[in-house]
């Protein structure tokens, strides 16, 4: 059997995941920056140049495999090999805690060789119905990792520790799916998804969401995503706004489209405030 294998390159960066572990060619096609040999020329003396290939053997080493990575697009030549990367690993300690057969947990790594990223380590789970790479963003706080010292051990350690949260993710998961929405709930969540992705004008308060209603945020893209709880719905708008496609009107009027979320800070960002969204919606759920 081939494994399923998806490639995204946007305008602001390049995207592969794979259902099988990725190899080393699969990530120097795809993120060459991660398999750096050495640091961009802006670093000083004192940066202590850690590849990132180095960190990942490590990890492999301990069980971790990658099975997604991405890389910011850099319309400088001379960084496109230093440039912010992502690695999306699991470990085989976390398939027994694959929530339901349709979430994996994974663990975020980001990095950069450029000086814009430390280490940076976050919990994720990969939603398989519809392929959305998800963090959560506040199960547990991000572990940094400056390029000093044993970054090697230090991330691996921190990777550990990162993994002990993942029981805490999949509670965190069920929860929201026992918590059922109205359609005005799900109008509220998905404004409220629109306001952290494009902003509201400051003068007028209104709304920068180049779409025709926020209702559109809610649409599903598959049968599956029907349903009205929590945890659905916000995979719904976690969906429709990173992945973009939605028709709308520019400011000026002109027909448009959502873009998708191309650029990896951008991805991390809403992805962490969506969650954090969620789960404020779900304290609110369960006080009232």
């Amino acid at each position: 059997m081939y494994a399923t294998r998806h490639y995204t390159p946007s305008s602001k960066q390049t995207t592969f995941r794979s259902d099988s572990p990725l190899s080393n060619d699969d990530i120097a096609r795809h993120a060459p920056s991660v398999l750096a040999v050495e640091p961009h020329e802006s670093r000083g003396v004192r940066y202590a140049f850690i590849p990132t290939i180095n960190v990942l053997d490590g990890l492999r080493a301990e069980g971790f495999q990658p099975y997604e990575v991405r890389q910011t697009r850099c319309r400088d030549e001379g960084k496109r090999e230093h440039t912010k990367h992502l690695v999306r690993l699991r470990h085989p300690d976390a398939g027994a805690m694959t929530f339901g057969g349709k979430e994996v947990p994974e663990i975020v790594l980001l990095n950069s060789h450029d000086g814009s990223s430390s280490y940076q380590l976050m919990s994720g789970l990969f939603r398989m119905v519809c392929s959305n790479g998800l963090i959560a963003g506040d199960i547990c706080d991000d572990i940094r990792i400056r390029h000093s010292g044993n970054v090697v051990q230090d991330v691996i350690e921190g990777s550990f520790r990162v993994l002990d949260n993942i029981k805490r993710v999949g509670e965190r998961v069920e929860g929201y799916r026992a918590i059922s929405l109205s359609r005005p709930e799900q109008l509220l969540l998905a404004e409220a998804a629109a306001e952290i992705r494009w902003g509201s004008d400051p003068e007028t308060g209104n709304s920068l969401a180049p779409i025709h209603s926020f209702d559109q945020l809610n649409r599903p893209r598959r049968r599956e995503d029907t349903k009205t709880d929590l945890w659905t719905t916000f995979n719904v708008i976690q969906e429709n706004v990173i992945q973009g496609g939605l028709s709308g009107r520019s400011t000026r009027g002109r027909r448009t489209r959502t873009c998708e979320v191309g650029g990896v800070n951008e991805n991390v960002r809403l992805n962490k405030a969506l969650w954090k969204l969620a789960d404020e919606f779900a304290k609110l759920k369960m006080a009232a």
